[in-house]
């Protein structure tokens, strides 16, 4: 155990000098192994087993595939249609704007799978709709940055994917866990927007009616979006393909409406098949670096003594969760999410299991703090990431805007780890 926190302790020396966390976890994970076994073959071994291992897995083609998906579904136009239909709902409430921008977040995230892109994406969309209807930037920026928050939970998402992997959980269990989860958090935040509003009335005046023609024209652009969900996830749910074939008609399903949407021309094409393989490489990396130092810190026996230190403690299984979840809000102010999950859950879960407790449950609590770090000072990831968007917006307006939707989320995190079932009624459905 004590080699594994030296581990830990070099792996945190080696981010603070901005090594990025792919090296750093290869190095410390290889040089740890070579530690421990005294052999440099073994430590070579290893890396080049785990390596070639986990890139013949073919399960892993779900990764690319539902990123192709999410490229295709931002480039044509969709965020735009999403937020049409529902501002038409809701856009002549007050607040009905922010409202508005959760919902189409929560929407968008059902198709991109990616918190960064969903907040990136709906501040280009949302943000000047609502200064044009006079609502302040906390509230406008705020709505957009915690409605992003989604696109790692709402499946079909890469953050359940990779939790799956690490775990060996299913991730046809995982996604359908991740649904009612998703729809509280949607409306959770919808409630955060009409608590700032009882507070200060002034921060989002109503807009416009729109007509009942114009919004069941805005709901029918949205068809196509609706249709490939149902498709790709109720595939998944009802078992007629596997979440890796999920992914491959996913991917076609968009490129279909892409091009139906005439959103595609070959520069296009070429741009969002780079910026999927680049994406798809970044993680990769960072996968296989992270099985690697998982490897050193299994074999330095860190989760079976943490699980043995912690029966010994005598307190209720409860509460070693609640010390899980405090270490990933702490984590969360200076880790990217990401790295939390991977760094993270080959040292917990094994601990989690041992004490009795269901993975899938488990999986789908790790997300929802980690989606409350991604607004979280001082990191915040998609402050940061909203703020490159919005250059006028500073970042201190965006994270004073943030509280309401902060403790909304951690809200939510309370009501699953206290009520289990909101996490696995669908799952237990599936069988």
């Amino acid at each position: 155990m004590t080699e594994a926190l030296y581990g830990f302790a070099a792996l945190l020396l080696l981010a603070f000098l901005r090594v990025p966390l792919a090296f750093a976890m290869g190095i410390v994970g290889f040089a740890g192994f070579y530690f421990l076994t005294g052999n440099w073959n073994a430590a070579e071994a290893m890396a080049a087993r785990r390596v070639v291992d986990t890139a013949m897995d073919y399960g892993l083609s779900v990764i690319p595939l539902f990123i192709l998906m999410g490229n295709l579904v931002s480039h044509a136009g969709l965020s735009d249609a999403l937020f049409r239909a529902s501002n038409g709902f809701l856009g002549h409430r007050k607040g009905g704007q922010a409202m508005a921008t959760i919902v189409a977040c929560g929407g968008f995230s059902a198709i991109c799978g990616s918190s960064l892109a969903t907040a990136a994406t709906m501040g280009r969309v949302a943000m000047p709709q609502m200064r044009k209807y006079g609502y302040k930037d906390t509230l406008a920026s705020a709505s957009i940055a915690a409605g992003g928050t989604l696109g790692i939970l709402i499946p079909p998402s890469v953050m359940l994917v990779i939790y799956g992997i690490l775990t060996e959980t299913s991730i046809r269990e995982l996604f359908a866990a991740g649904f009612i989860p998703g729809i509280l958090g949607i409306i959770l935040y919808l409630v955060a927007v009409k608590w700032v509003l009882w507070r200060d009335p002034d921060a989002g005046p109503a807009g416009e009616k729109v007509p009942w023609p114009e919004r069941f024209q805005a709901l029918k652009s949205v068809g196509s979006t609706l249709a490939l969900f149902v498709l790709v996830i109720g595939g998944i749910y009802l078992g007629v393909f596997t979440p890796t074939e999920a992914a491959g008609i996913g991917a076609m399903g968009a490129f279909i409406i892409a091009l139906l949407r005439r959103a595609l021309t070959p520069q296009v094409l070429m741009n969002v098949l780079m910026d999927t393989v680049r994406t798809t490489a970044m993680l990769f990396a960072v996968v296989l670096t992270a099985l690697i130092f998982a490897n050193f810190i299994n074999r330095a026996g860190l989760p079976n003594d943490l699980l043995a230190f912690v029966n010994g403690l005598n307190i209720a299984p409860f509460m070693v969760i609640l010390v899980i979840l405090a270490i990933y809000v702490l984590l969360g102010c200076v880790f990217e999410s990401m790295s939390m999950l991977l760094l993270t859950v080959p040292v917990f879960f094994p601990v989690v299991a041992g004490l009795g407790f269901d993975l899938v449950w488990f999986g789908i609590l790790v997300v929802i703090v980690i989606e409350i770090s991604l607004i979280t000072p001082p990191v915040g990831m998609n402050v940061f990431v909203l703020r490159a968007v919005l250059p006028d917006v500073s970042t201190g307006t965006i994270f004073r805007g943030v509280t309401p939707f902060w403790v909304a989320g951690m809200a939510r995190a309370l009501l699953v780890l206290v009520f289990p079932g909101i996490v696995l009624f669908l799952p237990q459905l599936l069988y």
